[in-house]
């Protein structure tokens, strides 16, 4: 039996340590060019949402549901507790059409089968390492641990044969980090050929070492059709939490980008600038793809961002040449904080038909903080639109919070499944006559 509540406190203890930054000598960086404009300091745009309460099954109504909720869904949609999962994470859909979830903080999986009335909830697996993210191939489960990334054969609810499949992973308790690692949670997506794509994020906010670690922190990692060892699919992802393949089969994150950046203008730390910089990166990845953390940063937005020099590790560029990478191609405002991330395609009505959904956890460092949401992209000829708000109200006008989303995956059934490690629930969002 694995020690999971040990290292998942460890984890936190960590997260703490590190939040605050770590930044080294900011030395002043010439001024960048002119940037596109800021991302906007309002949470969400409301645009075509109105409010509706969030439909409670009495059993259910436990706090925060033990009063009314509203939320902010599309015009005529509906919004339910569908499950409560105490601390519920990243989601995925088995083929026996029941939703699996993560609990990383109790090392568990946890399955939900659609009934009439409320789901019936069973433990597929226990005792792993704060397992995260999920993702099926067939019939074939894939478990992200802080750890490694395991495989299982999957059917009629029990997941058997275990296999590993990226072994050795950074986390908590690996000995050169001693403790102080702050985003040991992993994320699996896979591709269309069978590649297995996971994430590992960086130590701390900027933390350089990362780079040059064995296996490198602040990846998106990939193991090869067929098994064998994982390699760096994409460098200077900060923690590439958001992880999904897009229906042409291109694999796309969200990041969580840096916190408590110096203006590049003044090399201080300022709230003001912090607020709003820098933005998250939603990022089409590529073979050798180079998103920058910790020597540049993405400015502007909300598509096709341009990357600058950070002023605390990049001052005079010679650690890296921001001006030659790609622009990010898009992006939520500064601390948006994005977790879960999956695809859509011809399952929702129209203006939701295709595209991307990204569970939006909200900042704990900006002013005014960024509302936790369910953010949409919309898909089109390969690429993401900006930014939409799906669902939102989750946030009140002083900043105190109800939810936090985590993950919206599509069900069979043409509603939209989201997690809240907040409010410890599963929403069922459903169009009209759904």
């Amino acid at each position: 039996m694995r020690v999971w509540l040990r290292r998942n406190a460890i984890a936190c203890i960590a997260s703490a340590m590190v939040a605050t930054g770590c930044a080294s000598d900011p030395g002043r960086a010439p001024a960048p060019d002119p940037s596109p404009s800021e991302p906007p300091a309002t949470a969400e745009a409301t645009q075509g949402l109105a409010p509706v309460t969030v439909a409670v099954n009495p059993a259910l109504a436990q706090a925060p549901f033990d009063e009314p909720r509203q939320a902010l869904v599309p015009a005529g949609w509906s919004m339910s507790v569908w499950a409560r999962v105490p601390k519920a994470r990243l989601a995925a859909w088995a083929p026996d059409g029941a939703l699996l979830v993560s609990q990383p903080s109790t090392g568990e999986v946890q399955r939900l089968a659609p009934t009439d009335a409320r789901p019936r909830q069973s433990r597929v697996l226990a005792g792993l390492d704060q397992p995260h993210g999920l993702a099926f191939a067939g019939d074939t489960l894939y478990v992200a641990e802080s750890d490694q990334v395991d495989a299982y054969t999957y059917a009629d609810g029990t997941a058997t044969d275990p296999r590993t499949i990226a072994p050795n992973l950074p986390d908590a308790e690996s000995p050169d980090l001693q403790g102080a690692y702050a985003h040991a949670l992993k994320s699996v997506a896979i591709g269309p050929d069978g590649s297995v794509y996971f994430s590992i994020g960086s130590t701390g906010n900027i933390t350089a070492a990362d780079r040059d670690a064995d296996p490198p922190r602040a990846t998106i990692m990939r193991v090869p059709p067929g098994g064998g060892p994982a390699e760096p699919f994409a460098t200077g992802v900060r923690n590439g939490t958001g992880l999904a393949v897009a229906p042409d089969g291109a694999v796309w994150t969200a990041v969580n980008n840096r916190d408590n950046v110096a203006d590049p203008q003044t090399a201080e730390v300022r709230q003001e600038y912090v607020s709003l910089h820098p933005p998250e990166s939603v990022a089409r990845l590529t073979p050798g793809r180079e998103l920058g953390w910790p020597f540049c940063n993405p400015d502007g937005g909300p598509a096709r961002l341009p990357l600058i020099r950070d002023v605390q590790t990049n001052a005079d560029g010679s650690r890296l040449d921001c001006a030659a990478l790609p622009p990010i191609e898009q992006s939520l405002g500064a601390h948006a904080a994005p977790l879960g991330m999956s695809f859509t395609d011809g399952a929702l009505p129209a203006p939701y038909s295709s595209g991307a959904l990204v569970g939006v956890h909200g900042s704990w460092n900006r002013e005014p903080p960024y509302a936790p949401e369910v953010a949409f992209f919309g898909w089109h000829n390969g690429e993401l639109a900006d930014k939409q708000t799906l669902v939102g109200g989750f946030q009140s006008e002083d900043g105190s919070r109800w939810g936090r989303p985590v993950a919206a995956v599509v069900g069979p059934d043409g509603a939209v499944y989201v997690t809240d490690d907040y409010a410890d629930a599963v929403y069922r969002l459903a169009p009209p006559g759904r």
